[in-house]
């Protein structure tokens, strides 16, 4: 039988190019849970929100979280729900000038 492909929803990969624009950060867990190595790295380098971390739990699997003004979200959870977050509203607004800056410049 022949396998059907899931469906893409619109509105998380939207929330998926706005998360491309956001600085990221890429740290391993060690002895820590994930978040726990998050929360700690955030506090140890003072990264202001919006920021992307990316925590390498084992060689297979890398967790990903969102440090937002409001605190640590998963990230598939803000593609999902990007429109809640004010900070990836205003670069979502820079996005769209962008784009009309190159369209005019042609």
């Amino acid at each position: 039988m022949a396998r059907r492909r899931k469906r893409k929803s619109r509105r998380r990969q939207e929330g998926r190019r706005i998360l491309e624009n956001v600085p990221q950060f890429s740290i391993e867990c060690g002895e820590d849970k994930p978040v726990t190595a998050a929360r700690k790295f955030i506090h140890a380098e003072g990264i202001v929100p919006p920021a992307l971390l990316l925590v390498k739990r084992n060689e297979h699997t890398t967790d990903r979280y969102f440090w937002a003004e409001k605190g640590l979200f998963g990230a598939q959870y803000v593609e999902e729900n990007h429109f809640l977050f004010p900070s990836l509203r205003l670069s979502e607004d820079e996005d769209q000038e962008e784009l009309a800056v190159a369209s005019r410049s042609r």
